[in-house]
């Protein structure tokens, strides 16, 4: 158990310009490139996360199915992915939070960003960004999971010595 005080993490929108320093917002906007194909029936919002398979890894597709979490939420662990870009797409049309600090040493609770993803956005984790899985919110959330698969240890966690604890805004 931690001796230190829980510090009160702050929520902040998931914007392309706030999430660049751990990855890309996965999301159609007018910022991103985009183009009409199919004969003019689609638009195509093109290359909008950048995945890494990391070495001798190979791009997989997966479904992961989050447990709703209640607010206030302590954040008392963090991951990364050493080797590889992790990408999540939304699908359940809710909102969730994106909890994320730089890639590097392990990082301690003052280091910790907190972002509330609107239910039509998706973020790409870039290789080694530390991050708190999934914290899906009103319900049980599916998300479409664009990773790796491969030879090598590909996933850290850490215990934070001081927790932080995310509030209802």
């Amino acid at each position: 158990m931690t001796s230190h005080p829980a510090l009160t993490l702050e929520i902040k929108p998931l914007t392309r310009e706030a999430f660049a320093p751990f990855g890309e917002v996965v999301e159609a906007s007018d910022a991103a490139q985009h183009f009409t194909i199919n004969a003019g029936n689609t638009e195509r919002y093109h290359d909008l996360a950048h995945i890494e398979p990391g070495p001798d890894g190979r791009v997989i597709v997966s479904i992961f199915r989050g447990q709703p979490r209640s607010l206030p939420f302590t954040v008392q662990m963090m991951e990364r992915h050493p080797l590889a870009s992790q990408a999540f797409i939304p699908m359940s049309g809710r909102p969730y939070l994106v909890v994320v600090a730089p890639a590097g040493e392990p990082p301690g609770v003052e280091d910790l960003k907190v972002f509330l993803a609107r239910a039509d956005q998706g973020v790409n984790y870039a290789t080694g960004v530390w991050h708190h899985p999934l914290l899906a919110l009103e319900g049980v959330c599916d998300f479409l999971v664009v990773d790796r698969s491969g030879p090598g240890h590909n996933c850290d966690e850490v215990q934070l010595d001081r927790h932080g604890v995310i509030e209802e805004r």
